[in-house]
């Protein structure tokens, strides 16, 4: 018999961790284009300063996409192997 409730409390506290690195994610851009603000004027809509801000949030993208492709994977496995230890154990 598995203990369902403690594994339906480790796939909450993995999504908490998930839902966590998107929030420190988006800290350290607002903190990265706070320093871009201090560093670059703002001369033109399509000049260097533009061309930073906008790599550094698809640079966000990525990272937070791929920590969620990830946990999605984990999550995935981890509900097969719990189903598969359930009907085993029939």
């Amino acid at each position: 018999m598995t203990d369902a409730p403690a594994k339906q409390e480790d796939t909450s506290r993995l999504i908490g961790t998930i839902e966590d690195l998107g929030t420190v994610s988006l800290e350290a851009v607002r903190k990265f284009l706070d320093t871009v603000d201090s560093a670059f004027p703002d001369l033109s809509e399509d000049g260097p300063r533009r061309k930073i801000i906008d790599s550094a949030f698809a640079m966000t993208e990525q990272l937070v996409g791929t920590g969620t492709r990830l946990a999605k994977n984990i999550l995935d496995v981890t509900q097969r192997t719990m189903s598969e230890s359930t009907d085993s154990s029939k």
